[in-house]
């Protein structure tokens, strides 16, 4: 589908763009997709803007937590790499029977398609 940029479509796009609303909504406004409006702004050669997507502010260690201090209820995933001085664990407080904490969880156990996380699939099959 091709999609005419008219002068008063595109004097539209840069004022909505300066307004700062995302491509999807401005598409939305303007009766065209995100991708047509990425790429004439992309075209156009208008200036660049922060995501509007915020990560989550992560939750730093009290203290740096290297192997020997690693308890059992302490979250053990590896930060950093492996023999280097910087190398530690995260130390976070862990879900119980779990050996990381319930940030370090939601990135170690993704569920499967049959909805059981891939630990549970394993123990089953054992």
């Amino acid at each position: 589908m091709t999609i005419e940029w008219t002068p008063e479509r595109t004097s539209t796009l840069i004022v909505l763009w300066e307004e700062g609303l995302s491509t999807s909504e401005m598409g939305r406004r303007l009766g065209v997709t995100k991708n047509a409006v990425v790429g004439k702004v992309h075209r156009l050669g208008l200036a660049k803007r922060n995501s509007p997507i915020r990560s989550k502010p992560r939750s730093e260690p009290a203290e740096v937590v290297k192997m020997e201090r690693l308890g059992r209820d302490m979250c053990s995933w590896p930060e950093g790499e492996p023999g280097t001085e910087g190398f530690h664990f995260c130390g976070r407080p862990a879900e119980a029977s779990r050996p990381y904490c319930p940030e370090h969880c939601a990135k170690a156990y993704v569920k499967s398609s049959k909805g059981k996380s891939f630990r549970e699939d394993k123990t089953e099959a054992a």
